[in-house]
């Protein structure tokens, strides 16, 4: 992460969910595939997925 990150969320990327507009921010586990993740849940995956 390096040493601007310190615990404070504000320095973190973050995106709008495609489904729900709500803002999503960095996740470790999204560090992989970030430019990829679209939703912020299971949930509004399967509700984008519906609606396409």
């Amino acid at each position: 992460m390096g040493t601007s990150f310190k615990g404070n969320k504000s320095f973190l990327p973050s995106k709008i969910c495609v489904a729900c507009h709500r803002e999503m921010v960095w996740r470790r586990s999204w560090a992989k595939n970030w430019d990829s993740v679209k939703y912020c849940s299971d949930a509004c995956r399967k509700k984008g997925s519906k609606s396409n």
